[in-house]
């Protein structure tokens, strides 16, 4: 980033990507009422620019035209220009992205470029890159600017026209709910899956083409998909064979890091050989989960390993001091996006000895063409351990053992590189992602250290970021800030919830009550059903958005109601039950037109149709969580098992009933229904799998 003694008004931010731009010669403000204010009164349009840390394209337009004293004197002249971070103000990025789709019919992306009327901020023209100069069909950022001022001042009244059909638009996005007498039934879920069977990749995994995500919320689905046929005459095989195949293909890939862990955010191929390099919590958070799950699914070792080394990576590069853990690893360093990652053949072979080079280079295709960029070898898995202990004659674990032996020398010449930045901001949001992945992998690879790690990041969410019965959305340098949003409040109740079965504490049971009650006060849309993005008493927008359909995190809709099903069930409060299932009516229109996009919301309405079993067990701690771990070692998506000591002080009425006997007993509930206390483990596990 450009470095002047010029410091503007981004200087008094926490944000590492606003701070990034606390240098520039243009004249930031942050979104707040004084620079709106401003805009007003001058009568000057707004020039809003959405960005964050980890974007590479961000990055670029920075330096070309942020950074630029001509560039920047045109727009100080001509507009109120505002910087936000998309990431700590969600809200506004999904107002004007959608608003930018509106406006051109284009797909939206980052940095998201919209000028906006200082008098309501509607928009009245938008995009997303520009270059400094005119290229690629797109013009010149500072002509740009000069037409898009001379459009607002000569053309007022067509911007007031295209401001109220772009409000009306806004205004129809809500879908009328499903009627009361309405069946919900779990035909889109049989649709989902079909609609992904028909984007499937049979070579590679994953669905659709270039450029693939991970979509983890599909892979979930899938795998729940096969979970609830598995006792059936003609189990859904097929869902689980995408579920694996998708999973095996990405930990072969360079999507994945191969020596230090983790998943970038999608690989620019098909082959999820090349990736955008940037490294986010919330894949990985999400990823970490699933890649646990899939191990219990399955037994297959590949998997376990990945979860293993996706939460060390979390716990050893993305955790604060304080035990949350930050949001992303840049995808540049040094300005060159990949440079942290990517090797050459003979720097390699240099630090390796030669028998372990001899297995590195042709499993990881450092024997083959460069694969980034004409020049650079990125590791990639071109061939598998069993090939190459075939073609040298020995064991395969001992071709096994070399390649750790490699990966650790390499790994540790790799960090004495020069990083990619971290946003050292804390996301409750994805801090709740974070939470549940480790407390599943915790479960899934019988890891008390991950179940350690869950519990210090709840604690620091609920000593730092949670006042008052509310939450705050953001943390950074001693300061929570900007009231959080619904993803805040579903991720962290989800996330609270799993640590609630990896490891049993009271406080945790309230903080959950909590989130839910705040969730239902301050978010419900009494009038229609399901949850707004934003609360009640949330600053005031052109657009309070209620959405149902997964992104790059699943729906905070789709989360809610799930969280909500559970707690429900637990507390036998027919509030939260209400609620989710208002939710899901709420959906249903878009589940019926779009199935496939709504994966999360179809396992929460799996999950009102057909409830999940809720095990209670009660004794002395050590043998109640061992009674629970042995629960734990099958993949049962739709079972919830807690282990709650015979002293546990505190509970509410509905488990306090579940009295504990002189010896350890465990009651199995279903729907509102429980089972007399079953006394023995054995006796557990047969009820269980009947």
């Amino acid at each position: 980033m450009h470095e002047s003694t010029h410091r503007n008004r981004l200087a008094q931010e926490t944000s590492p990507y606003l701070l990034q731009h606390a240098s520039n010669p243009v004249d930031w403000h942050p979104w707040s009422a004084e620079a709106l204010e401003l805009a007003r009164r001058e009568n000057k349009p707004i020039l809003l620019s959405i960005g964050y840390s980890a974007c590479h394209w961000c990055h670029v337009m920075a330096h070309e035209s942020f950074e630029d004293p001509a560039s920047a004197a045109v727009m100080n002249e001509l507009f109120v220009n505002i910087k936000v971070d998309r990431e700590e103000r969600p809200d506004l990025d999904r107002i004007y992205q959608i608003a930018q789709q509106m406006l051109t019919q284009r797909g939206g992306g980052w940095p998201l470029t919209m000028f906006l009327s200082p008098t309501d901020q509607r928009p009245f023209f938008g995009g997303t890159y520009f270059p400094k100069e005119a290229r690629h069909g797109l013009p010149a950022f500072t002509d740009l600017l000069q037409r898009v001022a001379a459009f607002y001042r000569e053309r007022s009244a067509d911007i007031a026209q295209q401001s109220e059909a772009l409000q009306q638009a806004f205004d129809q996005l809500h879908t009328a709910p499903a009627s009361g007498d309405t069946a919900l039934t779990l035909a889109p879920a049989h649709a989902a899956r079909q609609q992904l069977a028909g984007a499937f990749d049979p070579e590679f995994g994953g669905f659709g083409g270039a450029p693939k995500f991970p979509h983890p919320t599909n892979i979930e689905f899938l795998l729940r998909q096969w979970r609830a046929t598995a006792g059936a005459e003609e189990p859904d095989l097929h869902s689980l064979y995408m579920a694996t195949l998708t999973l095996k293909r990405m930990a072969d890939g360079g999507i994945y890091d191969q020596l230090g862990g983790g998943f970038a955010r999608y690989s620019v191929d098909a082959y999820w050989m090349i990736p955008h390099f940037e490294k986010m919590l919330y894949d990985n958070g999400q990823l970490l989960r699933v890649y646990a799950h899939a191990a219990l699914a399955t037994g297959e070792p590949l998997f376990s390993r990945i979860a293993s080394e996706t939460a060390d990576w979390m716990i050893r590069d993305m955790r604060s001091p304080e035990g949350a853990y930050w949001s992303a690893l840049d995808a540049d360093s040094e300005g060159h996006e990949g440079k942290f990652y990517v090797w050459q053949p003979e720097e390699v072979s240099r630090l390796l000895d030669a028998d372990d080079y001899a297995v590195f280079a042709p499993h990881f295709g450092l024997d083959r063409p460069a694969n980034f960029e004409g020049q650079d070898w990125h590791l990639h898995v071109f061939r598998s351990e069993d090939d190459i202990a075939a073609e040298f004659g020995i064991e395969p674990a001992e071709v096994t053992k070399r390649l750790e032996r490699a990966r650790r020398a390499l790994l540790e010449v790799r960090n004495r590189r020069v990083w990619p930045g971290r946003d050292e901001k804390v996301l409750t949001s994805w801090n709740g992602l974070a939470i549940s992945g480790l407390a599943v992998a915790a479960r899934a690879l019988r890891r008390s250290d991950l179940a350690d790690a869950a519990a210090r990041a709840v604690d620091f969410i609920r000593q730092q970021c949670w006042r008052d019965g509310r939450l705050l959305a953001t943390y950074k340098d001693g300061r929570a800030r900007f009231a959080a949003y619904l993803d805040d409040y579903a991720f962290l109740l989800d996330g609270v919830l799993e640590l609630m079965q990896t490891r049993w504490r009271s406080e945790d049971l309230t903080f959950a009550t909590g989130l839910a009650e705040a969730l239902l006060a301050h978010f419900e849309d009494r009038e229609s059903g399901g949850f707004f993005f934003t609360a009640d008493d949330h600053e005031q927008l052109m657009h309070r958005s209620r959405s149902f359909s997964d992104e790059a995190v699943p729906a905070g809709n789709a989360i809610a109601a799930q969280a909500l099903t559970r707690l429900g069930l637990l507390l036998g409060e027919t509030r939260y039950l209400d609620a989710a299932a208002k939710t899901l009516r709420a959906a249903w229109p878009a589940l019926q037109h779009y199935p496939h996009a709504h994966t999360a919301l179809l396992v929460a309405l799996e999950e009102h149709l057909e409830p999940p079993e809720i095990v209670i067990v009660r004794g002395e701690r050590t043998e109640a969580e061992s009674w629970r771990d042995e629960l734990s070692r099958v993949y049962a998506p739709r079972r919830l098992v807690f282990a709650i000591a015979a002293d546990a002080a505190g509970l509410p009425a509905a488990i306090a009933d579940k009295k504990p006997l002189p010896e350890t007993a465990a009651y199995v509930c279903r729907g509102m229904t429980c089972s007399a206390p079953v006394r023995s483990l054995s006796s557990l596990v047969a009820l269980t799998r009947s």
